[in-house]
C-alpha cells in the first residue's frame, strides 16, 4: 500500500466514525433593539461609507456615492437606475477592473460584527463584481440586517456560494502598515435602505 493508499484510508476511517452534527435550536431570545444602528456603527469602524435613506432615497444615494467619470457595472436584477450603468454580461477580469465601480444589493448584513452577506442571486451578481472593481456600492434593507452570525447562518440557502464582506479590501504588511485594495474594492459605501 502506498503512503497515498494509506493516508486515504485513514481519512475514510475518521469520516466513517465521526460524530454526526446534532440539530440544535436557534437560541430563542427576543430581537435587540438597535440591531440597524449597531450595524451602521459596526460597518463604518471598518472605514466603510454608510448612508441612510428611505426607499425613496436610494436611487439619489446611489448618485451620490458614484465617482464623477467612469462606467459603474450593475449585476442583472438590481431593482434600482444608476449612472451611467453597464450590465454584466460576463465581463473580463480586465474589463471590471476599468470600471469605475459596481453596484449590488445584498442577501443579509450581520448587526454585531458589520459584516454584509452575498448570495450572488438577482441584484448581486457574480463574485467578480464584488471583487475587482476599486468602489463597491452596496444597498442592504433594514429588514435584511440580523443580529449574529448564527442568525445570519440560517436565513442563507446552503446551497448558494456567499461572499461575507466586512469592510473594504485592507491587509497589513509585516510592518503593520496598512495596505487598501489588495484583495478587493478599496472602497465600500453601504446604503441602509429604512
Amino acid at each position: 500500500m502506498s503512503a497515498r493508499d494509506e493516508i486515504l484510508a485513514a481519512v475514510r476511517d475518521a469520516v466513517a466514525t465521526a460524530r454526526r452534527p446534532v440539530d440544535i435550536a436557534p437560541l430563542q431570545r427576543p430581537e435587540r433593539s438597535g440591531d440597524v444602528d449597531l450595524f451602521a456603527e459596526r460597518v463604518a469602524d471598518y472605514r466603510a461609507t454608510v448612508v441612510r435613506c428611505g426607499p425613496d432615497g436610494v436611487e439619489e444615494a446611489v448618485a451620490a456615492a458614484l465617482p464623477a467619470a467612469g462606467s459603474v457595472v450593475v449585476p442583472d436584477g438590481l431593482p434600482y437606475a444608476v449612472p451611467r450603468a453597464l450590465r454584466d454580461d460576463d465581463l473580463s477580469a480586465g474589463r471590471l477592473d476599468e470600471v469605475a465601480a459596481v453596484v449590488t444589493t445584498a442577501t443579509v448584513g450581520i448587526a454585531t460584527t458589520g459584516t454584509i452577506v452575498l448570495s450572488h442571486g438577482p441584484g448581486e451578481g457574480r463574485r467578480a463584481l464584488t471583487l475587482v472593481p476599486d468602489l463597491h456600492v452596496c444597498i442592504i434593507r433594514a429588514d435584511q440586517v440580523v443580529d449574529d452570525v448564527p442568525a445570519a447562518v440560517r436565513s442563507l440557502d446552503p446551497g448558494r456560494p456567499t461572499t461575507w464582506i466586512s469592510g473594504p479590501s485592507a491587509t497589513s504588511d509585516i510592518e503593520l502598515s496598512r495596505v487598501e485594495g489588495v484583495h478587493g474594492p478599496r472602497r465600500l459605501h453601504v446604503i441602509v435602505v429604512a
